[in-house]
């Protein structure tokens, strides 16, 4: 994936949670705690997404987003506990492409940036897709194929698949894959994650029973594999 992704926002405790919660889920994440850096930032880095708050001191969010669109057109999304119906309709006209109010769930954010990130690829004609070996993954429509023919996952696998695909070529921990998939609560059900391995390997293994592309990390997680593309 290795998205960038600026957020824009001057509550630093926030600021860390959220630069962790789209850490852990694959993207790059670059800071800024006022507007002014947060321009500066977005001239210097070229990110592909901006979170942007609006309640700040010196220069708020609305005027920052203005200054922003004359120096990129990539996906801004609002952060903010600005929440009534008015503001949620101001943001929106202005042109962004989504509003997250205060507080949200770590899924919720997650999936509200890869959905921005995937329509913006879409509007540029592009689609997102991880190959290795005879594994083809279209992470965009959520197509996959083996050795050129389609196979079908059930969103869980294919999430599950998505997560191990984020990192791949390390071993993500059995922590981190529960998160990603079934949420925090989720965070001690090793039994599920298993479960699901199992069913993934069924569908992506030549011999599920002797994995050689999704490989177990005894005491720590799985790795998907990368291989040379064949053919």
């Amino acid at each position: 994936m290795n998205d960038m992704i600026l957020l824009v926002e001057d509550d630093e405790a926030l600021a860390q949670l959220v630069q962790l919660l789209l850490e852990r889920a694959g993207y790059t994440v670059k800071a800024a705690s006022n507007g002014e850096s947060g321009l500066a930032l977005a001239q210097q880095t070229h990110p592909d997404l901006v979170l942007l708050d609006i309640l700040m001191p010196d220069m708020d969010g609305w005027h920052v987003y203005e200054a922003l669109r004359r120096i990129t057109d990539v996906p801004v999304l609002f952060l903010t506990a600005l929440g009534d119906e008015h503001n949620i309709a101001y943001g929106l006209g202005l042109g962004a492409d989504d509003y997250i109010v205060k507080p949200f769930g770590y899924k919720e954010l997650v999936t509200r940036v890869k959905a921005a990130l995937s329509r913006a690829r879409r509007a540029r004609g592009e689609q997102t897709i991880f190959q290795t070996g005879n594994l083809w993954v279209n992470l965009d429509t959520h197509e996959v194929k083996v050795d050129n023919r389609l196979v079908s996952l059930t969103p869980t696998e294919f999430q599950l698949l998505s997560a191990l695909i984020q990192d791949s070529g390390r071993t993500v921990n059995h922590d981190t894959l529960l998160r990603r998939v079934w949420g925090a609560e989720y965070s001690n059900r090793r039994d599920y994650l298993k479960l699901y391995i199992w069913y993934l390997r069924q569908k992506v293994e030549a011999d599920p029973r002797n994995p050689k592309r999704i490989v177990s990390e005894r005491g720590q997680g799985y790795r998907l594999v990368i291989e040379s593309p064949e053919g």
